[in-house]
């Protein structure tokens, strides 16, 4: 059995139950990539998933749901994609049944289905690529799920988080909101001014309810929403993307996990009107993860925290297309 690096752990608890050590190395299976990663990224959810058991899994667990990577291998019926493919995509699709695809995306190796990954933007790098699936893809659904209107107005709350960094650039690139605003921190506000937020809130000096303007859209990214509401108007929608909504006017936004999705994005990714957040303590190397998950633990990250340097051993002599 071939083997390869990844971080893992066999237990529920805090980061240092975490391990790096051999996992086996994934086969592709008809319609899947086998990918090399070159960079991954983490996501609340990968703490969450270690902390307790929220959704079904098998020790050991490899986290991660967000990669960036080259394509050294493809299973049968595989179609979009070529050896030697530069992609980037969550493996994970939770709408899914049954466990969580293993290993996840802290591995040297994942296997992932073609239609949940895309051709990586050449004018960007793999950590950037890998910053983006789960937090836009998540950005995207709120709007969808509010029933966004070009020219509404919208209200941001964590403007700077993982999520919040790209619902402030979508709302002016992609869905054509007439006003932006958005909470942040006192260090935080020109940065998230410089995303295209109109008007910034910081929430150190300034309670919600402080705020004269009301919104047509109120996209809480914080879980904050039992008292984010009294920025909505009295119709307008409220969006909680954590589980369950603190207000029961909230509604919950969950995930989707499509590569067309991405590739709906690459347009404005090579423009250059969206663009990846990365956090500036990062990228982090690859044997550096549970720095990174302290880091990602303490709330304050600015943008993605993504892990880098991955191993970059030669593709074993197995790594061939699938013949069907």
């Amino acid at each position: 059995m071939k083997m390869q690096k990844a971080w893992f752990y066999k237990e529920y608890g805090p980061k240092e139950v975490l391990k790096l050590g051999d996992v086996p190395l994934p086969t592709p299976q008809q319609k899947q990539l086998l990918v090399q990663v070159r960079a991954a990224a983490l996501n609340p959810f990968d703490s969450k998933m270690r902390q307790k058991p929220i959704h079904p899994i098998d020790f050991p667990v490899v986290p991660g749901c967000d990669m960036a990577g080259v394509v050294v291998s493809k299973g049968n019926g595989v179609r979009k994609f070529d050896i030697g493919d530069e992609v980037y995509g969550n493996i994970q699709n939770f709408n899914a049944e049954g466990n969580l695809k293993q290993p996840g995306t802290l591995a040297e190796f994942i296997v992932v289905e073609e239609n949940l990954v895309a051709l990586k933007p050449k004018n960007i790098s793999f950590e950037e690529a890998a910053s983006l699936p789960l937090a836009v893809q998540t950005a995207m659904e709120g709007f969808k799920t509010a029933g966004f209107k070009e020219g509404q107005t919208v209200f941001i709350v964590g403007g700077a988080g993982g999520v919040g960094t790209l619902a402030v650039q979508l709302a002016k690139q992609l869905y054509g909101a007439s006003q932006v605003g958005a909470t942040t921190s006192t260090p935080k506000v020109e940065f998230v001014k410089s995303l295209g937020a109109d008007t910034v809130v910081d929430y150190t000096k300034t309670r919600y309810e402080e705020v004269d303007e009301k919104y047509d859209f109120l996209y809480d990214t914080i879980g904050d929403s039992m008292n984010s509401h009294v920025l909505a108007k009295d119709d307008a929608p409220v969006i909680d993307i954590t589980w369950p909504p603190s207000n029961p006017r909230a509604v919950y936004s969950g995930l989707t996990v499509s590569g067309e999705t991405l590739e709906e994005l690459g347009p404005y990714l090579e423009s250059g009107k969206l663009k990846a957040v990365i956090d500036p303590t990062g990228p982090y190397n690859f044997s550096d993860a549970i720095e990174a998950f302290r880091h990602l633990e303490t709330g304050r990250a600015r943008g993605k925290v993504v892990i880098s340097h991955f191993p970059l051993k030669k593709a074993f002599p197995c790594f061939v297309q699938h013949q069907e």
